[in-house]
């Protein structure tokens, strides 16, 4: 076809429906190449442009970027990674906007003189909000050197996803949570337990792998609510503290033990609001470190009786 056979571009506008100035603008940046130019300088577009054209619409119809749509008409198959990615940003925007009603929500249903206070607390949270803050206060409260293996496992376990769809009460307890963890010289070494101290002659990469074992043997009965009792989740849990330390499990090691555990410092606060963030299905590793100390109590005074 000659430039004079093809159309002009109020021609293509007109047939796809659309203004000139759209024409010219998807045409500027590439998406709508001009297949030849009149005697007088002018673009001509063949009929290939109009079904290009519609395409482009339809893309921009879903709010595809500019750029996107390049992509799609450039490149093979990359209209479905192209829809992946927006699937996934869609999801972020949607948990964004679940997170912010349900924080507006918890403003304006409490009590006027809480409104302040938890304004303070929901607005230091971001929306969708991070879980990294919570991240980092563990690798501060970990002992040093433990294996990557180990710290991403303890991390699955100790930090509570946000819920797809929160609660008020939800957002209050993960924006409490956040201001726990962000406290200033939380995690520091005069707080650890003694099991994360080098010189008491731990082997904490151990200690963890067992613990790890001994909540999930624990959390059965913890669901049941059942009673702390001697077990094999009990002796799960001492063997994690021998194994780490290379001694045998004795009356008078259990005894010793409860004495080291009792003395250790405690983030109750952190799994109480945890606590709320979780499954109930799946008990937190504070709520079963806990029954397991029960347990051990339990086992020891039986012992001494």
């Amino acid at each position: 076809m000659s430039p004079d056979d093809m159309w002009s571009i109020g021609e293509l506008a007109a047939r796809a429906g659309v203004s000139v100035k759209t024409v010219r603008f998807y045409s500027d940046r590439g998406l709508l190449p001009e297949a030849a130019r009149s005697a007088g300088g002018h673009r001509r577009y063949g009929p290939q442009a109009l079904d290009r054209l519609r395409l482009i619409r339809s893309l921009r119809t879903l709010d595809l970027p500019v750029p996107d749509v390049g992509r799609v008409l450039d490149e093979e198959d990359a209209l479905e990674d192209v829809i992946a990615g927006q699937l996934r940003e869609l999801g972020s925007q949607l948990a964004a906007l679940r997170w912010r009603e349900a924080a507006l929500t918890l403003l304006r249903d409490c009590p006027a003189g809480e409104r302040v206070e938890r304004l303070r607390l929901v607005g230091a949270v971001t929306a969708p909000p991070s879980t990294e803050p919570l991240a980092r206060f563990w690798r501060r409260w970990l002992p040093p050197r433990l294996p990557a293996r180990v710290v991403s496992s303890i991390l699955e376990q100790t930090v509570p996803q946000p819920p797809a769809d929160p609660a008020p009460a939800q957002v209050l307890a993960f924006a409490r949570l956040h201001a726990f963890v962000s406290r200033p010289c939380v995690g520091n070494d005069r707080g650890q337990p003694a099991a994360h101290r080098a010189d008491g002659g731990h082997r904490p990469a151990v200690l963890y792998d067992g613990l790890t074992e001994a909540y999930a043997l624990a959390a059965p009965a913890l669901r049941a609510g059942r009673a702390p009792h001697a077990g094999d989740a009990l002796d799960c849990f001492v063997a994690a503290y021998t194994r780490s330390r290379g001694v045998s499990d004795t009356p008078d090691f259990r005894r010793r033990l409860r004495e080291v555990l009792a003395a250790d410092p405690r983030i109750d606060h952190y799994w109480q609001l945890a606590a709320e963030l979780a499954d109930p299905a799946h008990p937190t590793p504070g709520a079963a470190h806990d029954w397991l100390l029960a347990a051990l109590h339990g086992d020891i005074e039986t012992w001494a009786a």
